[in-house]
């Protein structure tokens, strides 16, 4: 009886971990640390830059790309993903796993919105 609940309660905790750890898809903005959500108080020459410009500059500066989705920022786990550079600024719809904190994002693709691209 004992081996039979120790085995079930294992199935189950297995099962909520891979749950867990399951990709997700999320729609949002590629954007970075220092700005975040709000890329309005960046201007160069006194003029606004759009949020792409801003995004690449900061990196730049050694801030950190993040994903802005339904006003939460996560923070990105595998920074070297070439399709950060190249959606800095865009809205995206982005494949992952969410981390057990629920704060960061391991990204496995990165799409336009309406891009059937695999």
């Amino acid at each position: 009886m004992k081996r039979t609940l120790f085995i079930g309660s294992l199935g189950i905790m297995l099962g909520v971990g891979a749950a867990l750890a399951a990709e997700q898809t999320w729609t949002g903005q590629i954007s970075d640390s220092m700005c975040g959500k709000d890329h309005s108080m960046m201007k160069h020459d006194g003029k606004k830059v759009t949020a792409r410009d801003c995004t690449m500059e900061c990196v730049k500066a050694g801030a950190k790309y993040v994903f802005v989705s339904k006003g939460t920022v996560y923070a990105l786990e595998n920074q070297n993903l070439k399709d950060l550079q190249t959606h800095a600024g865009h809205t995206v719809r982005l494949t992952g796993e969410l981390a057990s904190d629920g704060k960061s994002i391991r990204v496995s693709k990165i799409a336009m919105p309406g891009s059937k691209k695999k």
